[in-house]
């Protein structure tokens, strides 16, 4: 009885998960995330509550059954870190492998041409602050859980330090995105503070910006799959890599500190390598 009273997940034990989250400084995206696939796990258990290796594994079938593969994935590393975090280190599942193709899904990824016609758009219909909100992820390459350090004092010293999970990030803001946001900032009557903030003053969010970008891709022409912030990331990423070649300096840059990460954001599609391939001149 008391092994089962143990293994029991309650609303309890995920708030104290919760508050270890914020201990370990993970993103407030992530604590987020995992706290709402842990209450996921918590709803799809039985009334007991209680916690077995058949359940774990019962579960992750359901899940692999629902969602994506990159998504199943994501969930179970929120589970296993739960797991883990209760003393259950041993119900933790392995992950579903992936083999990398090496390929950017094509019919999802957003052209500089499309980055330029949604932010064209914007400015057109008045939707300044979403158009700097694009145009700052675009040229700096941040995340947008990021945007909230974009205060008026940093910008003017045209660089933001952020300090996360025991690092430290240099984010550098190119001189004419500096005064764009300066001129906003003051047309705006935004002082002091964050200058991406919503009519009640509180920080823009992925699901504000998303849902604008959503509203600005119908009008600008814009496929939808191919319509969300963290695009805007892969874009510069993409061409930053393109004119440079310096993958050591792009991982600076976006923060990373594995190379292989930034490999993702480097890959170039299927079509393109297939264009390569016809131009090799190597058939008779």
């Amino acid at each position: 009885m008391e092994k089962e009273k143990e293994n029991k997940i309650s609303v309890q034990s995920i708030e104290m998960f919760k508050k270890y989250l914020f201990e370990e400084e993970r993103s407030a995206a992530t604590i987020e995330k995992y706290v709402r696939d842990i209450k996921g796990f918590y709803t799809f258990l039985d009334e007991t509550k209680c916690i077995t290796r058949e359940k774990v594994l019962d579960y992750k079938i359901k899940i692999r059954q629902e969602y994506k593969v990159t998504s199943v994935n994501s969930m179970l590393a929120a589970l296993n870190q739960f797991l883990q975090f209760s003393g259950l280190s041993h119900y933790k599942v392995k992950r579903i492998k992936v083999q990398n193709s090496g390929f950017r899904e094509e019919e999802k990824e957003l052209s500089e041409k499309e980055y330029k016609d949604l932010v064209k758009q914007a400015y057109e219909t008045g939707e300044k602050r979403l158009a700097l909100i694009m145009e700052t992820i675009g040229s700096t390459g941040i995340r947008i859980s990021e945007l909230k350090y974009f205060t008026v004092s940093a910008v003017r010293q045209g660089k933001i330090q952020i300090s996360n999970k025991g690092k430290v990030r240099m984010i550098l803001i190119p001189d004419r995105l500096k005064k764009k946001l300066l001129y906003y900032a003051n047309k705006a009557e935004i002082g002091k503070g964050k200058i991406f903030i919503t009519a009640s003053g509180k920080p823009v969010n992925r699901s504000n910006v998303w849902r604008e970008m959503k509203k600005m891709g119908i009008k600008a022409k814009v496929l939808e799959k191919k319509i969300y912030p963290h695009n805007l990331r892969y874009l510069f990423a993409s061409v930053y890599y393109q004119k440079y070649k310096d993958i050591i300096g792009l991982a600076d840059i976006l923060g990373h500190t594995c190379v292989e990460t930034t490999r993702i954001y480097t890959t170039t599609s299927a079509k393109e390598y297939k264009k390569r391939l016809d131009h090799l001149s190597l058939l008779t």
